[in-house]
């Protein structure tokens, strides 16, 4: 049956980050869905004409707009979020790698997926990219999680065969076995994707970087998902480890991991020559802030990338990240824009959370934005969800200014109701 929901329905007509922000989205009265897609958007009685025995909801002034796109996770790092102060390197060896050696067990990760996924549904996230741990079944739990839900979700096998726990590591025979049976298992099966996954280029030899591009090459299609450029030490590290490469670009680069569709997580410490080729290549850059303060790695530069016309999305990174919450990771980034002395605008925010980041993804034909064709993914948010942000509220004079309260205050709360690829999931 064809749905109408009705409200202050949010759509974007272009990018905030060319030219005046508000200019970039329309309000309208009323979304309509039927079979899983967006087939109209448009006043109320233009939705009802288009289809008249639609069950309508009515939310009132609530916000209507696209669900929330993740564009760099860990899931299984569910579990040891906001685990205490350390820098990357001795938080992966402290927290990450001991947590991730429990995937070996099936059923353990299968728990984290399920929870995981619940998490960030309430928190009206519908599309996430996540990294799973170097076991196989890491995976298939994850994938399995969220094809029960019907969740449009990308997800990669962590590659790693050096400078991590032995039980952690593949070698480059098994890793290739491994990513090309569940290529063939979950890439392009309903609503999910594969990213191949080199943990980052220290946890893996040149050797194994060389069969990731290789892997890459043969199957096109598939995301390559990794880290670059987060700390400061992390940097030093992998110039002493390629003492050969030109910067830490060029550790993924030289092995063919370089290209429309790469998308690098973090991404602070670039070298001129990488943001010359990141853009050249028209690759995606995902920024993290809540990670990046909460492990105190750097000031992500949005300003100057986005005047390069880079490719740039936003994402929680659970659990380096500090929340499951993309308001929690928008109020983020808008702080650390001011400590740039470039704050983004509410409608900038939005933007990231939703088009950048299916962008990033290479998805936006299908997520990230409410248009007829588009995939019904949807977050109704309630900008008077707690004393506090409806008293600020109340005093908006604007939609801009109505949302922003909700951005830099707002958590699950805020989110009255989820429907993914057209159905009711929370709410």
């Amino acid at each position: 049956m064809t749905q109408v929901l009705c409200g202050q329905v949010l759509a974007f007509e272009g990018s905030p980050f060319d030219g005046d922000p508000t200019e970039a989205a329309r309000l309208h009265e009323a979304v309509a869905l039927d079979g899983g897609k967006i087939t109209g958007v448009g006043t109320r009685a233009q939705m009802l004409e288009l289809a008249p025995d639609a069950q309508v909801t009515d939310y009132g002034n609530r916000l209507i707009m696209a669900g929330f796109v993740d564009a760099h996770v860990h899931y299984p790092q569910t579990a040891i979020i906001a685990s205490w102060g350390k820098r990357l390197l001795d938080w992966l060896n402290s927290y990450t790698f001991p947590e991730e050696m429990k995937f070996g067990d099936p059923d353990y990760a299968g728990m984290i997926a399920e929870r995981y996924l619940d998490l960030v549904l309430a928190n009206g996230t519908t599309s996430v990219c996540s990294y799973c741990t170097v076991h196989a079944q890491s995976v298939d739990a994850f994938m399995s999680a969220a094809q029960g839900r019907g969740m449009r979700a990308v997800a990669g096998k962590s590659t790693m065969n050096r400078n991590a726990p032995e039980g952690l590591c593949d070698t480059v025979a098994s890793a290739q076995a491994d990513n090309q049976a569940l290529i063939d298992r979950w890439h392009g099966v309903d609503r999910l994707s594969y990213a191949i996954t080199p943990r980052f280029s220290p946890t893996s030899t040149p050797e194994q970087l060389e069969m990731l591009g290789a892997l890459w090459a043969a199957n096109p299609t598939c995301l390559m998902q990794t880290h670059l450029s987060e700390q400061t030490d992390e940097v030093a590290w992998v110039k002493s480890l390629f003492p050969e490469a030109r910067d830490y670009l060029d550790t993924y680069e030289a092995y063919g991991l370089l290209g429309p569709g790469a998308v690098y997580g973090h991404a602070i410490y670039l070298e001129p020559r990488e943001r010359d080729r990141l853009k050249e290549v028209d690759a995606s850059l995902v920024h993290c802030p809540t990670s990046n303060t909460f492990i105190g790695s750097g000031l992500f530069d949005m300003a100057g990338l986005m005047a390069e016309g880079q490719r740039i999305g936003l994402a929680t990174d659970t659990g380096g990240g500090s929340s499951f919450s993309m308001l929690r990771t928008m109020a983020a980034a808008y702080e650390i824009g001011q400590l740039k002395g470039t704050p983004l605008h509410a409608a900038q925010l939005l933007w990231l959370a939703t088009v950048g980041s299916a962008q990033s993804l290479r998805m936006d034909d299908k997520i990230g934005n409410l248009a007829p064709g588009m995939e019904a993914d949807i977050v109704v948010l309630d900008l008077h969800a707690t004393p506090a942000i409806a008293q600020r509220a109340e005093r908006a004079s604007d939609l801009w200014e109505a949302v922003f309260p909700t951005i830099m205050m707002g958590d699950d709360r805020s989110v009255h109701a989820v429907w993914v690829n057209g159905a009711l999931a929370t709410g």
